[in-house]
């Protein structure tokens, strides 16, 4: 089993950043995906970035050169700087992780950018 805790939510303003952390604990195995995911209201959850145990990353294009993805192995946690949020921004995130025996989810945390 895989616990995920997610922090760093909140309200900002346009424009402003944010940055989310989402740290795993139980037993893990050293390969894993982490990512995160968001969902607006009335909005299918989609993906925002992930990033493997190797340091590859995947970004969706909405999010490209604003959101920055990065990990602490050691610690298991990933983090997702956000830079230059824009009210579509707004959306619970939640964090992922995958590995071969499934996928786990966090509680999700609440973004919101508005002035």
């Amino acid at each position: 089993q895989v616990h995920l805790v997610e922090s760093g939510g909140g309200l900002v303003q346009p424009g402003g950043s944010l940055r989310l952390s989402c740290a795993a604990s139980g037993i893990i195995s050293s390969i894993n995906t982490m990512g995160w995911y968001r969902q607006a209201p009335g909005k299918q959850r989609e993906l925002v970035a992930t990033i493997a145990s190797v340091g590859t990353t995947n970004y969706a294009d909405s999010v490209k050169g604003r959101f920055t993805i990065s990990r602490d192995n050691a610690k298991n946690t990933v983090y997702l700087q956000m830079n230059s949020l824009k009210s579509e921004d707004t959306a619970v995130y939640y964090c992922w992780f995958g590995w071969f025996r499934g996928d786990y989810w966090g509680q999700g945390t609440q973004v919101t950018v508005s002035s």
